[in-house]
């Protein structure tokens, strides 16, 4: 067989292997999410045929999916980036502007007034900024303007309400600032939504709102009006039916009483934070209809149970958190309710239901109850096991007593949250405990026993919290198989015996500490605690997202920065490990390094010895670092005195020697949090006496990896050369071409002749 076409087969697979060297830029340019958005653009238009005298055809259809979008009309890309930077389009005859949810940035063109056939602008949740255009009275049958959910500052234009088709009107949650001015309204006018809350708007609240006699939801919440309001501007609004006057900061007390008889079709009131007054003992003479679904009184001032509200048969949500209602809570909200916040009260019991009561609601369908923070006592009531449609159950921060009812297992799988912190409930978590729970908190109880193995059947259990209590068992490695688990709290109780390596793919927050744990960590402990190595996709650092479901959100206590913190809300990015407490020995692991994303470390009062790992320098986002009290030996690594976000640090007690790193965060730490290592020296404590620059306790390591890599890279270019080398060779035998057996002669003949010339 010849050997050419081996050659060239060689070469062959060499050009495939190394094509992307040589490879032809892609002559695309527009960007994929870019032309992505554009499409969805287009989509939400409603496009006309082109009208007589109009260009034609549109622009837009040369928008197509798997095309260039730098080569469709009306776009301008950058030559360079492929970025789009303009779109030029003819919107005449646009009707329905909707760009909701977007993530749109930037001021509002003012060319918008231009666009006369609009009939609804619709630009909610984005992040536009600036001011909204001073004067849109040219967009003539405009019906809906919705702009809520944006950064919008300055004042609302006054002709915005004075657009005669205007029905709808969404600027609710903006920056929105100055008073409130409704122009020239036509009257009556035909406006039947206005929602301005969650702004910055102040003073009265003008008397010509009377003329929105149409009106059906008047959302004012937030409106600071910085004195008396008076509620005979809204006698005129007959057909209310949501009204959200909350956090008003008005002087004036609000006669819920007054209130519901004014407005009989009121479907949802939100009176919140105002004060309310609410008289049980006068007799109303214009009874309201009882139509109210939803009412909202938190933080109210109210000091008894409104007794009127027992003529409200419709109602399904009440909120009467933060206040100060005392006695026991009626029985035929229980009935009633589906959604029920009794808060921060000073609620005792509850009432036993009546015969009436139950022939008027047969089945409970409560499904949302929040009774924390109250002087609850005694047993948790029996009638919380016939709330078989419960979602939520919050009974936190009482006094009740005994064990958990075992009908807690019983309730149909809709439970989701149950939450019954600092009580004082004793016995044995029950065996049978619903499937269906994302968390489980019991914490600061009188709880004793095990944990219940029927805990691995949990398939959608997030956060585990038995902190406080008096269980006593080993570590349990069973959770492993809880493919959601994020949060795992077993502070202070009586667990014992080692920890053995185990898979936590979801974990972020681990607080162990404070029991009787023993033995070596395994030094690869932390290898498939993934939750912690790197951010899932589509987070980032400051993604305001807390861990929860609907109206419940998950709260916990934590030792951060040497103090017991409590977390009201959870960051779902927020991550923390805390070892501290216990009787672990041995070394640190150096796995420890993986854990990337990790915010507190806390390994604080353990038997801990050798050096601490200068893989901790990996530890990018780490905020709280604390290993005093142990028995760690050699020099701080210098890796630690590059983390930026390292705001609180403490080593003392310890055996530590050499000089402390010279970084930033280091050298605003007190003398304290090096205080018992005699051996160390450096800012903040006394200077060294001799100048010692530390070898970097990972720097043989890093070399060591350095020259395998040196190695391996020398190895990738070595066997292509070879191979290369080897083929041009033979291929130069192979043909024997004249040129180059001429050169080597001639090399040949003037390396004789000089020879010959030094001789003589």
């Amino acid at each position: 067989m010849s050997l050419i076409p081996i050659t060239f087969y060689f070469l062959f697979l060499f050009f495939s292997n190394f094509r992307g060297v040589f490879a032809v830029p892609n002559i695309h340019l527009c960007h994929f999410e870019q032309r992505d958005a554009l499409l969805e653009f287009k989509n939400e238009f409603k496009i006309k045929k082109p009208c007589f005298g109009c260009p034609s055809p549109l622009k837009t259809k040369s928008w197509e999916n798997g095309s260039d979008c730098c080569h469709w009309d009306g776009i301008t890309c950058d030559a360079k980036t492929g970025e789009v930077i303009e779109i030029d389009l003819i919107l005449n005859q646009l009707s329905i502007l909707r760009l909701d949810n977007n993530k749109l940035s930037g001021n509002l063109p003012l060319e918008v007034i231009n666009l006369t056939k609009l009939s609804e602008i619709s630009l909610s949740h984005n992040q536009f900024t600036g001011t909204l255009p001073p004067n849109i009275t040219s967009l003539s049958i405009l019906e809906s303007f919705s702009a809520s959910g944006n950064n919008f500052v300055g004042t609302i234009p006054s002709s915005l309400f004075t657009i005669p088709s205007i029905t709808l009107i969404f600027l609710d949650n903006n920056q929105l600032s100055g008073t409130l001015e409704f122009g020239n309204i036509s009257s009556p006018s035909n406006l039947l939504v206005l929602q301005l809350g969650g702004n910055n708007l102040r003073g009265p609240i003008p008397t010509s709102i009377s003329r929105l006699v149409n009106l059906r939801t008047l959302d004012l919440s937030h409106f600071n009006i910085q004195g008396q309001v008076d509620f005979n501007i809204f006698s005129h609004l007959k057909l209310l039916g949501n009204l959200y006057l909350s956090h008003s900061n008005t002087t004036t007390t609000i006669d819920l009483n007054a209130v519901l008889s004014c407005f009989k079709m009121l479907i949802s009131l939100d009176l919140s934070g105002n004060h309310v007054l609410v008289t049980n003992k006068s007799s109303v003479s214009d009874p309201p209809l009882g139509l109210i679904g939803s009412l909202n009184l938190s933080g109210c001032g109210i000091t008894e149970f409104p007794d009127i509200l027992r003529t409200q048969r419709q109602m399904r949500t009440l909120d009467i958190s933060n206040n100060k209602i005392k006695g026991q809570v009626p029985s035929w909200l229980l009935l009633q309710l589906e959604y029920m916040h009794i808060s921060n009260n000073n609620f005792i019991g509850f009432e036993r239901s009546t015969k009436l009561e139950k022939t008027v609601v047969p089945k409970p369908s409560m499904k949302h109850f929040f009774g924390s923070n109250n002087n609850f006592s005694g047993k948790i009531p029996s009638f919380i096991c016939s709330l078989r449609s419960l979602i939520i159950l919050d009974l936190s921060n009482n006094n009740f007593s005994g064990a958990i009812p075992p009908c807690v297992g019983k309730f149909k799988s809709t439970l989701s949250d149950l939450n019954l912190r600092r009580n004082r409930l004793s016995g044995s978590l029950p065996k049978t405990i619903i499937k269906s729970l994302r968390s489980l908190d019991v914490s600061h109880n009188e709880l004793e026993g095990k944990l219940p193995r029927s805990l691995i059947h949990f398939s959608t259990l997030e956060v585990l919290n038995v902190e406080s209590n008096r269980i006593n068992d080993t570590f349990p490695f069973w959770l492993s198989s809880l493919k959601k688990l994020q949060v795992l709290v077993l502070r202070s109780n009586a667990f014992h015996g080692r920890i053995h390596k185990t898979r936590f793919p979801k974990l972020r927050i681990i607080d162990i500490s404070r029991n009787h744990f023993n033995g070596t960590l395994p030094s690869d402990c932390f290898v498939e605690w993934t939750g912690m190595h790197s951010l899932e996709k589509n987070e980032d650092r400051f993604n305001e997202k807390y861990m929860g479901s609907g109206y419940y959100h998950d709260s916990m206590v934590l030792m951060n920065k040497g103090l017991e913190m409590e977390l009201v809300r959870i960051l779902k990015i927020y991550t923390a490990l805390d070892f501290s407490g216990n009787k672990f020995e041995g070394e640190i692991p150096r796995s420890i390094g993986l854990l990337k994303e990790l915010h507190i470390l806390n390994l604080s009062s353990n038997g801990f010895t050798g050096h601490i790992p200068s893989s901790m320098g990996n530890l990018r986002e780490l905020e709280s670092l604390d290993v005093s009290r142990n028995k760690l030996s050699g020099e701080i690594p210098q890796e630690l005195g590059n983390l930026s976000y390292l705001a609180y640090m403490n080593f003392s007690h310890n055996q530590l020697v050499g000089q402390v790193p010279g970084g930033t965060q280091f050298r605003t730490q007190s003398a304290s949090s090096f205080e018992e290592n005699l051996g160390l020296c450096g800012r903040p404590l006394e200077e060294c006496r001799v100048v010692h620059e530390p070898t970097p306790s990972g720097e043989s390591e890093t070399l060591e990896s350095e020259q395998v890599l040196s190695w391996i890279a020398a190895a990738i270019g070595f066997t292509p050369g070879i191979v290369l080398g080897l083929t041009i060779g033979h291929i130069v035998l192979s043909s024997k071409p004249r040129w180059f057996f001429k050169v080597l002669y001639i090399n040949n003949s003037r390396r004789r002749r000089r020879t010959r010339s030094e001789k003589s």
